[in-house]
């Protein structure tokens, strides 16, 4: 019976040192919270099972597309960006891959990423003949500003947003202001839906930066604008992206490739099991539609709608872990 006990004990003791081992091995962990939904629930997908199922001590960071790659390039923080819009930066992506500081895990969203400018159905049904970004622009007097109805309006995302600077750009490559527009800055993402979401209750003229996936385009039916011209990847890289260029042109903006960045040297001193977790987390527009509609109806933070995610999707988020961290995961749910 001694003898049972002491190899118990043995054993539990090995246990103990692995599981003390994995969460040496994977340690601290920044991950970024972008100020937009998906990535917010993401990132705190992220959180519960990184800490959970792997022993991490991870915690979030709040920031943005812009500062946060420049900052995982420049300062090797945050360890972790789930949800990057690589293509808003691609000048600042490439130099981190070229010089080693970043690497790539999964494809957060497989589907891609929709952005562009975007109007209410019910503009479209009544007008169809706007279809472009040209045609919209003959038009101020079916989107007013609301300071000035004498002209139209452009709505805008807050700063720091990659398609904040590129409708900058595409504001100055079609001579809005020519044309009797001015350019909104909405301030924050709430603005941004806000300035939606009064248009759809009067019914009025809206024209603006959004993307997809969102909940927000679950609940109002918008139309996305043809640019009127190709996509030109390299005026993309050129001038569109950049903030400060002086002659942008007019282009149709990509399905954006929306990848998990990680700090190359945070991939180097975590354990396999993590980062085979961070090539392998992806998932579809209609699973996070289906989850941002259910935060949006119940009013739930990003931590709320992860538990929710991770509760009611055991079948999707066991394929991206071990089956020790899924057992983990679960007792802690």
């Amino acid at each position: 019976m001694k003898k049972l006990l002491g190899s118990t004990c043995l054993m539990l003791g090995l246990l103990g040192g692995v599981s003390a081992s994995n969460a040496a091995e994977c340690g601290s962990v920044t991950i970024a919270s972008m100020n937009w939904q998906s990535a917010e629930v993401l990132s705190n997908i992220d959180k519960i099972i990184l800490n959970e199922g792997y022993g991490c001590s991870a915690d979030i960071t709040i920031g943005d597309t812009v500062p946060t790659i420049t900052s995982m390039v420049e300062k090797g923080q945050p360890d972790i960006a789930p949800e990057a819009w690589v293509d808003l930066l691609p000048d600042v992506v490439k130099r981190g891959m070229d010089e080693g500081k970043l690497v790539t895990g999964a494809t957060a969203l497989p589907d891609g990423g929709v952005q562009g400018w975007w109007m209410p159905k019910y503009i479209a049904d009544a007008h169809p003949d706007i279809k472009t970004v040209g045609d919209v622009l003959k038009h101020p007097e079916l989107f007013p500003d609301p300071e000035d109805s004498s002209k139209g309006a452009i709505y805008n995302g807050p700063q720091g947003w990659g398609g904040t600077v590129v409708t900058s750009q595409l504001y100055k490559a079609y001579e809005a202001e020519k044309a009797g527009f001015t350019l909104i800055d909405t301030g924050s993402a709430a603005g941004l839906d806000g300035s939606i979401a009064k248009a759809y209750e009067r019914q009025q003229g809206w024209v603006g930066y959004y993307w997809s996936p969102t909940a927000l385009l679950g609940k109002y039916e918008m139309v996305k604008l043809e640019a009127g011209v190709p996509n030109d990847p390299d005026e993309w890289k050129r001038c569109n992206t950049v903030a400060d260029c002086p002659d942008p042109k007019p282009n149709a903006w990509p399905i954006d490739r929306v990848v998990t960045l990680v700090a190359k040297p945070f991939s180097e001193k975590v354990g396999p099991e993590v980062m085979d977790y961070l090539n392998k987390r992806s998932w579809s527009n209609e699973t996070v539609n289906k989850l941002m509609a259910w935060m949006t109806d119940n009013q739930a933070t990003g931590e709320e709608g992860a538990k929710h995610f991770l509760e009611e999707n055991e079948e999707i988020w066991s394929k991206w872990v071990s089956p020790d961290a899924a057992e983990k995961i679960k007792a802690a749910l």
